[in-house]
């Protein structure tokens, strides 16, 4: 179990003992984004749009000052992964509504560190910092029904399906079905006791 402090979210909190750190992007980091970005724009890309909206140094810097934005608002955040001292992933809160107590979680990972449970472990430590310090009671996660991997996250991270929104939006030309999980605070809470 990680134990955040306000401190900790200000540099890197450890994803464990392999050395991978959870730790805030910011827009000074563009540059560091756009080479991540860049390592990974296919296999990021096959559900997920960032590649298609970070596809230069401006672009990038702007993706990352509009969470930054959404910080300074307390309706979103955005965090990098890295491992082995280079960005490889990160994990975020696309939406959050403080006042309604819920949030949207997402997450995007570069193949070179695919199947080593960093998102799950970065997922599970922003989920855990949303319900304890800033009281979100549901949390969601919104995925194509095609991107297995992520289906996988929300299920070790103990979320429940609750239905598949059929052909609901568009992306790169073709309709998609989206599958909703979710996991509200006292089920997040009785699963880290008994874990």
């Amino acid at each position: 179990m990680l134990v955040l402090t306000v401190e900790a979210w200000m540099y890197a909190v450890s994803l464990g003992d392999d050395g991978a750190e959870l730790r805030p992007l910011e827009p000074w980091q563009a540059g560091e984004f756009l080479a991540h970005i860049d390592r990974g724009r296919e296999f990021i890309g096959q559900y997920v749009g960032l590649p298609d909206r970070v596809t230069d140094l401006d672009s990038s810097r702007a993706h990352l000052q509009g969470y930054a934005d959404k910080a300074a608002a307390d309706k979103g955040r955005i965090y990098g992964i890295w491992a082995e001292g280079r960005l490889v992933g990160g994990v975020l809160f696309v939406t959050m509504d403080v006042g309604q107590g819920t949030a949207e979680a997402g997450c995007w990972l570069e193949p070179s560190a695919a199947g080593r449970g960093l998102v799950t472990r970065a997922v599970r430590a922003i989920i855990d910092w949303a319900v304890e310090e800033r009281g979100i009671h549901r949390v969601e996660w919104h995925v194509s029904t095609a991107n297995q991997p992520s289906i996988a996250v929300a299920r070790r991270l103990g979320m429940t399906k609750e239905g598949t929104l059929r052909e609901s939006y568009l992306y790169r030309g073709k309709r998609q079905d989206m599958e909703v999980w979710s996991v509200l605070a006292p089920e997040w809470r009785e699963a880290k006791q008994t874990s």
